[in-house]
């Protein structure tokens, strides 16, 4: 096997494809770059078939920390668990690859992305389905390829599109649209946008479709080069599943009872209906038909669900449920469900239920991110969770799984646009949607049941959001657009297209596509009656909860922000913590103290405002005319030093402490007396000189005895020299 290299220059980055050096033992691989960013994408089919009724494909995405020249935290210092962002770019490869094996490969397939170099320049992840391209064509894997994945951003300042843009240049663009599929189709999207309108969307798609057609041609002059060096691509050979036409015909003889057992808007009686037919069908094969038969059978009972849904739809223009094509389901909308969480709301879809809970916390509670990633956390997290509760089914509780981390995600990236700055609003927001019933589109209730929470919470959105699952079946030469698809139209459809956004335009997308047939005439129907979709779904939010709360709940923190200037910062911090914590012990508030000065105080009631004066007094500098009532805290023979504010005295002169002359402090105050002062001078060093107010009279003959008179000042002392002037000592020698 002789190496083989191809570089080339597109949309303005540099890219290479190589292959025939590293990882020879595996089915295919390739080492794919981006300017200094590098992958390693491996890819090993198992020589036997598994005795399975779907695709066995495995998708990895191994984070090493080693890419971006950083140990590992923690006590092993060794790679762990896979972050969120390696769950998503898993799923990212693996969504486009699935549909294009053949139908009824059933061998085991494996495919691992391990970054090699993060140049934190260039992301990483998009490249990775060109590079699992390359490994599984120069591997002789049979699928639908050759295949690639771009990232198209949109300047906000040109307005020009942007192919795989920089980290930077993500930071000025209005649009994250992921696509992926072949030369010829897209098959996969994800999308995050800051209000875009859906004809600004679909001419993005257009763009991003010709960058996939470029990227598949530079692969196809790869294959080129590497026949040149190596011979040609030799096809494995797999075995696959196929129909037995004697189990088709008697299956399929059964297509009317079928039709009729999907007529059922309820889920779990047409769940029942279909399986009990399932069952009588396969009982009319003997034990030996059903031993040889066993996965024809099988799929051929799960191909007669599907065509009888689908030539329903397309035939009467009737689902399952009764609905037209697009027709929104039964909605509820309850905002402020639970009382006293900081807020909530439920919101219920036909079958499909979601409770979402907003809880407010500190802005030192966002979330911090050890990735290969130039990006240190989030201060707005959502998570979603699905428990097998809600199918109506027992299972597993434990760690989320890769579909609940994608959904999550989904609607984060539809409502971070309309989040407020952390300037409008100092919080760290999450939001949890727990599932409580599920028949599809699960991920756009949750979309907008945490709308509803977050309204309840008092987040001031820039605009609320909703979202609606589009679906597509394409039948007999014919096409239907499905309006909020539930569980058998995804399963069984060729699309689930999900769409979020405001009023004003798309915060979000996400595509998964079967159908190679998808028209950009198609998209724009799909995009268009999801608009209709999630303006009907919003209204009815609206009705239920008009506008954000005008504050947060007394059960929430309140957070209240200052900035002090930074020489002040050790005085509100104290020696090893002790006056912050003081602060925090005394008031019960949480006070989280930045570099800059700026300073974020939270706690319940009136706690945080406590918190907050007692700062300000810290960092005060009295002025000259200020009054205060403070507090006598030191004396010396000529004054008494008063604290006027925490840290903060002042010196009361001797001779400002009363009306007359006052001969000893302590005849007029003593430590703790209160005394009303104002404040006279604040000289270049802070030194404070005071002036009481209201001064008392002095007391007479202040500290002597009893009958003692003060001594005239023209009274000579005993040894004045009989009171005469004492000649003045002349020195010797003069």
């Amino acid at each position: 096997m002789v190496k083989v290299t191809h570089e080339f220059d597109l949309y303005g980055k540099h890219y290479s494809l190589e292959a025939g050096e590293l990882a020879k033992q595996t089915t295919g691989a390739c080492l794919v770059s981006c300017g200094e960013s590098s992958v390693l994408l491996t890819t090993v089919v198992s020589k036997e078939r598994k005795d399975y009724d779907f695709f066995p494909l495995t998708v990895d995405f191994v984070e090493k920390m080693y890419a971006v020249g950083r140990i590992p935290g923690g006590y092993l210092k060794r790679e762990s668990r896979p972050s969120e962002k390696a769950t998503l770019t898993a799923r990212l490869i693996d969504r486009p690859l699935r549909p294009s094996f053949p139908e009824g490969f059933r061998n085991e397939v494996q495919v691992v992305a391990t970054p090699l170099v993060a140049d934190q320049v260039n992301s990483v992840d998009t490249i990775c389905v060109m590079g699992a391209s390359v490994a599984l064509t120069v591997g002789g894997v049979p699928f639908e390829g050759p295949l690639a994945c771009v990232r198209i951003g949109r300047n906000v300042d040109t307005g020009e599109f942007v192919v795989n843009p920089t980290y930077e240049e993500r930071d000025n663009s209005d649009l994250d649209l992921e696509l992926a599929g072949s030369a010829t189709f897209i098959s996969m999207l994800e999308a995050g946008a800051n209000e875009i309108s859906e004809e600004d969307m679909l001419a993005a798609m257009a763009f991003g479709q010709e960058a996939i057609a470029a990227f598949c041609e530079q692969q196809q002059v790869f294959f080129s080069k590497w026949e040149e060096a190596n011979g040609p691509i030799q096809q494995r050979e797999y075995i696959l599943d196929e129909p037995v036409p004697e189990v088709h015909e008697r299956v399929f003889a059964h297509f009317d009872q079928m039709s009729a057992a999907l007529k059922d808007a309820d889920k779990a009686s047409r769940v029942t209906k279909v399986e009990e037919l399932k069952e009588a069908i396969r009982a009319e094969f003997s034990e030996e038909e059903q031993l040889e038969w066993s996965r024809p059978i099988t799929t051929q009972l799960k191909a007669l669900e599907k065509h009888a849904m689908r030539l329903m739809v397309v035939e009467t223009g009737e689902r399952v449920d009764g609905r037209v094509a697009d027709e929104v389901r039964p909605l509820m909308v309850k905002p402020n469900y639970l009382k006293r969480v900081h807020g909530s709301g439920l919101f219920q879809r036909g079958q499909t239920q979601v409770l979402s809970i907003c809880t407010l916390g500190m802005l030192n509670e966002w979330q911090r991110l050890d990735t290969i990633e130039p990006v240190d956390g989030k201060r707005y997290i959502h998570h979603y969770n699905f428990p097998p509760y809600c199918t109506g089914e027992t299972g597993r509780m434990g760690a989320p799984k890769r579909r609940e981390l994608g959904h999550g995600a989904l609607a984060e990236r539809a409502l971070l646009p309309v989040i407020p700055s952390e300037d409008e609003f100092p919080y760290s927001i999450r939001v949890v949607s727990e599932v409580m019933e599920s028949n599809g589109s699960s991920s756009m209730a949750s979309t907008c049941g945490s709308t509803l929470a977050l309204m309840d919470a008092g987040v001031p959105l820039v605009r609320p959001v909703s979202g609606v699952a589009m679906g597509l079946i394409q039948e007999e030469g014919k096409t239907v657009v499905l309006t909020d698809i539930q569980g058998v139209e995804d399963f069984l459809g060729d699309m689930d297209f999900k769409v979020c956004g405001t009023t004003k335009g798309i915060t979000a997308m996400q595509m998964d596509n079967k159908a190679t047939g998808l028209t950009p005439e198609i998209l724009r129907q799909a995009l268009m009656q999801a608009h209709e979709g999630r303006m009907f779904i919003l209204n009815t939010m609206l009705e239920a909860i008009p506008a954000p709360r005008e504050d947060t709940k007394d059960s929430a923190p309140k957070i209240i922000s200052l900035s002090i200037p930074t020489d002040k910062i050790r005085e509100v911090i104290g020696s090893g913590g002790k006056v912050i914590r003081g602060i925090q012990d005394d008031t019960g508030a949480t006070v989280d103290i930045q570099e800059d000065g700026m300073v974020f105080v939270a706690g319940i009631a009136d706690a945080a405002k406590e918190a907050i004066d007692r700062i300000k007094a810290i960092v005060k500098v009295p002025e000259p005319g200020e009054e205060y009532v403070g507090r006598v805290v030191g004396i010396q023979p000529f004054g008494a030093f008063v604290e006027l504010l925490p840290g903060k005295d002042g010196l009361l002169h001797i001779s400002r402490m009363a009306k007359g002359r006052v001969e000893k402090v302590e005849d007029v105050l003593t430590v703790g007396d209160e005394v009303k002062v104002r404040v006279l001078e604040v000289d270049e060093k802070g030194k404070i000189s005071l002036d009481r107010i209201n001064k008392p009279e002095a007391p007479a003959a202040a500290g002597r005895p009893e009958g003692e008179q003060r001594p005239n000042r023209r009274t000579r002392r005993p040894g004045d020299n009989g009171g005469e002037r004492r000649p003045r000592r002349r020195h010797e020698g003069k």
